[in-house]
């Protein structure tokens, strides 16, 4: 008897779509509709002010498809798939710096906001620490939007992916140092517009 997707593993999942000549699309529906979250995230994070990621996050999907069979780890999926949308969003990046010049990255940006803490701890917050935190996020997503586009990039791939510095050099074909710096110079540029924040 032939087991539900919905009640599959990623891993068995991915290994059904890896079995054929395409992949199985009940199998991948369900990939779709597990991750589709994850890669909104990402795109949303990264390009912020665009106003066709629901298409971007489709053309990941259809990357996906097309290559699946090459993934060699189903373990890894995720981090594969947020290698895809990162791709993409470089590849529609390259293209629109035809049209609109390059950011330099010591041009003077207004900055309202900053960034320290990702994950705000709270045991039965009353209902001013919710609004504080609701305050605190809107201020951090303000302020990650702000970053210049490398220094997004990095920040993003950090601390919401959670990927290595050698992974990120690899994704944005910059030096380790280069990672490093610019995701220093984010912090400590988030830290101090967010430190009224970070200081109650």
């Amino acid at each position: 008897m032939t087991v539900q997707p919905e009640k599959l593993s990623n891993y068995d999942l991915i290994l059904r779509c890896q079995d054929g000549i395409t992949p199985d699309r009940a199998a991948f529906a369900e990939l779709l509709r597990r991750y589709q979250s994850h890669v909104e995230k990402v795109l949303y994070h990264l390009a912020p002010d665009w106003q066709d990621r629901p298409d971007l996050a489709q053309e990941v999907w259809i990357r996906v498809y097309r290559n699946i069979k090459r993934l060699k780890e189903p373990v890894k999926f995720k981090g594969w798939l947020s290698r895809i949308t990162t791709n993409l969003f470089y590849d529609e990046l390259r293209k629109r710096k035809r049209v609109a010049p390059p950011l330099s990255l010591d041009a003077p940006r207004r900055m309202d906001d900053g960034e320290m803490d990702w994950e705000i701890a709270a045991d039965g917050p009353s209902p001013e620490d919710n609004m504080a935190t609701r305050e605190f996020y809107a201020q951090l997503r303000e302020a990650i939007k702000d970053l210049p586009e490398a220094f997004r990039t990095t920040i993003v791939l950090r601390e919401i992916e959670g990927m290595a510095y050698e992974e990120i050099a690899e994704i944005t074909g910059v030096s380790l140092g280069t990672v490093k710096s610019r995701i220093a110079r984010a912090r400590s540029r988030l830290q101090s517009q967010l430190q009224p924040y970070l200081d109650v």
